[in-house]
């Protein structure tokens, strides 16, 4: 199986959501680790120009697309370009996503529910399925990383539509990174990252649970590239997304909701949630 990469030289990478955030903070490690490629895919065209502007003189090429993954056309019109303007990529960070944080009865069918679900779920799988036939039959050794969440492995209020479209990130690529290993096809490796709460503005107003503070942008990012190279499964931050985990799943309900609700105050970590503006 193919071991952990040294070094990105000659290597392309795609990052969704790159024009800010964490995206943006994925795509200047991707220069600093001489990346030939760096693809940046976002759909603010202002934001993504100024990211774009940042990078460019710094050794790698970089390729700035708009583009809109809510919508299945624009990810193929995207991809098409990619591969007949860069190539394929080595390196695919599914990073894009969005939130929204409110009873679920007051979710906008449209501009909630099924946008969520496009951005945070379907977009990972179309864009994926758009590049994967030709990462299997280049052999390069090549690394796919999705951006799920600790929302995705517990419930927790004001959370249910973003919680589903992380749980089916979950299970879509940890299935995915079994069927590559099943069919053979181990030069290219899968990382399904799964953290708590980030300052970077999209959480804003949330609390951290008893022992989880809100983690620090730059370090999730460097803690990620690390698990990309290394090829690691699933990477959960902090330490207590695990062990929560766990809890959760040898405890009765109503012993893990008195625990959650009240020990760790994971139930009200979303009350105070205002997103970014």
């Amino acid at each position: 199986m193919t071991g952990t990469i040294d070094s990105l030289s000659g290597a392309t990478i795609l990052i969704t959501g790159a024009a800010m955030g964490m995206g943006a903070m994925y795509a200047r490690l991707a220069v600093a680790d001489h990346a030939a490629h760096v693809v940046l895919w976002d759909v603010n065209a202002a934001a993504l120009e100024e990211a774009a502007a940042e990078l460019r003189g710094r050794g790698s090429d970089i390729h700035a697309y708009v583009v809109d993954v809510s919508r299945l056309e624009a990810i193929e019109e995207a991809a098409a370009k990619v591969r007949a303007e860069v190539g394929t990529p080595d390196i695919l960070i599914n990073n894009a996503g969005i939130v929204r944080g409110k009873y679920f009865w007051e979710h906008d069918q449209r501009s909630d529910i099924a946008a969520t679900m496009n951005i945070n779920t379907l977009a990972l799988m179309h864009i994926t399925r758009e590049f994967l036939p030709e990462m299997i039959a280049g052999g390069r050794t090549s690394r796919i990383v999705n951006v799920a969440s600790a929302a995705g492995l517990l419930a927790n209020p004001r959370m249910s539509v973003y919680s589903s479209s992380k749980w089916a990130v979950i299970g879509w690529s940890d299935s995915l990174r079994l069927e590559l290993v099943q069919a053979g096809h181990t030069h290219i490796r899968v990382t399904t990252f799964c953290p708590s709460y980030i300052k970077t503005g999209m959480f804003e107003g949330a609390r951290g649970p008893l022992l989880t503070p809100l983690m620090e942008p730059e370090a999730v990012t460097q803690r990620v590239w690390r698990a990309m190279k290394e090829g690691t499964p699933v990477l959960m931050m902090p330490w207590t997304v695990k062990l929560s985990t766990a809890l959760r799943g040898v405890l009765p309900i109503k012993a893990w909701d008195v625990v959650a609700g009240r020990v760790f105050g994971v139930y009200k970590s979303m009350e105070h949630f205002t997103g970014r503006k």
